[in-house]
């Protein structure tokens, strides 16, 4: 902390703790945000042998949090102080002043030791005014942190409605679409006019060298971000005219690293489907091949999976995600590598159901899988930000230079586009 005085006044003393007390929040926020990313992934941690220097991390992290801190209290303690000497030479002036006063006869004794009983009864609500002073504007401080989130652009949070059992596949459609995004990428686009549709029913395969926006088709269809230029639609609709939790209620989406949240197996499938009944969840449960894995668990779908499914294979995260989003009876299924964590044996009936289900559901699937895309009703190739190919296996087998050369490397994303 600088070196203080008492010169300045109360309004400066609280200004400067309002400031030290923001930044001291600040460095506490970037604090738990180094413990988060360490304990987040400590696995990976410790298989790399990078404990060392995370714990380094954490501890400046802590320091910094430490010397915000004691600016705060620095910086109360130093008002604090001077009003105390404010008031106690206030009391030594008046001793003085009437003091000599009650020597030349001016004033009578008893006056005098009235002014200093009031001045001892003023000297402690006094105090008390300035503590509480310092304390609102560490308040303020908190206050002003919570407003700066409250300023965050934030999404209705209106409840989802129920889809109807009997609402059918809908169509997707992409049109000129431009999209990039905001912070991290730099000014690259993703897409660049991307244009496609997807009719109502069936499997449609997406895929294409890594970083050709593949997974984000399935983000602005989710509303996660939204293009900056052209329309995607779902139903022949913008997604931007649907009500955000009616759209979400339409669509089904498995993420690429399928989360598994901390609780019951039965917690996670009911997640999107809280009033999903036990024959629903027994029925998708044996349609996405999860009921053999259920049979295995202790106490079946009652079972904890611990932090983040810590106690589930990659496999199981996978299957259950699949399931927690049909239990939900989407009228299009997004799945973004949903058998990258899968054996061959459980790939294939992932790809069983997944025929099943494009009977009734749009399906969008991505995948760098040669085995997961054969069997799709359509395949769209991306390259540069648009659709460069679209057919089935053997059509662009047969036609299309791109495809031929992700199919020899088994859709591993590797290819090059010249």
């Amino acid at each position: 902390m600088a070196e203080v005085t008492c010169e300045p006044g109360v309004g400066d003393w609280q200004k400067r703790i309002r400031l030290a007390s923001e930044r001291s929040q600040a460095a506490v926020g970037g604090m738990g945000a180094v413990l988060e990313r360490s304990l987040g992934a400590f696995r990976t941690v410790k298989a790399s042998g990078a404990e060392q220097r995370e714990i380094a991390a954490a501890g400046r992290a802590a320091r910094g949090a430490w010397r915000r801190g004691l600016e705060v209290a620095g910086w109360t303690a130093v008002m604090e102080a001077c009003t105390g000497l404010a008031v106690q030479g206030s009391f030594l002036a008046v001793l003085a002043v009437g003091g000599s006063r009650v020597a030349s006869g001016a004033l009578p004794v008893s006056s005098l030791i009235a002014f200093l009983l009031y001045l001892l009864l003023l000297s402690e609500p006094l105090t008390a005014l300035v503590t509480g002073a310092g304390q609102l504007q560490a308040g303020l401080a908190a206050v002003h942190r919570m407003q700066e989130l409250h300023r965050l652009p934030a999404e209705p949070g209106e409840p989802a409605p129920a889809v109807p059992p009997d609402a059918g596949p809908a169509t997707v459609r992409f049109s000129g679409v431009w999209f990039r995004y905001p912070v991290g990428h730099g000014d690259r686009w993703v897409h660049q006019g991307l244009t496609f549709s997807v009719p109502a029913g069936g499997v449609t395969a997406i895929v294409g060298p890594s970083g050709t926006g593949k997974s984000t088709i399935f983000s602005l269809l989710e509303r996660f971000h939204e293009a900056q230029r052209g329309v995607v639609e779902v139903d022949g609709v913008d997604v931007r005219r649907w009500p955000l939790a009616h759209l979400r209620a339409t669509l089904g989406y498995v993420e690429q690293d399928a989360p598994i949240l901390a609780g019951t197996v039965a917690e996670n499938l009911r997640l999107a489907a809280p009033e999903a009944s036990d024959e629903e969840v027994a029925a998708v449960a044996r349609l996405t091949r999860l009921d053999g894995v259920l049979a295995q668990l202790p106490d079946g779908t009652r079972t904890a999976v611990g932090h983040r499914g810590g106690t589930l294979s990659g496999g199981e995260r996978q299957r259950i995600a699949v399931a927690r989003a049909l239990l939900r009876r989407p009228r299009v299924l997004l799945l973004d590598e949903a058998t990258s964590q899968l054996d061959a044996a459980n790939e294939l009936a992932l790809r069983e159901v997944v025929a099943e289900v494009g009977r009734t559901t749009t399906v969008l699937l991505v995948a760098h899988r040669l085995s997961t895309v054969v069997g799709a009703d359509r395949i769209l190739v991306l390259a540069g930000g648009r659709v460069r190919a679209a057919g089935t296996h053997a059509e662009l087998l047969a036609t299309d230079e791109l495809y031929q050369r992700l199919a020899a490397g088994q859709l591993v994303g590797t290819a090059h586009v010249q």
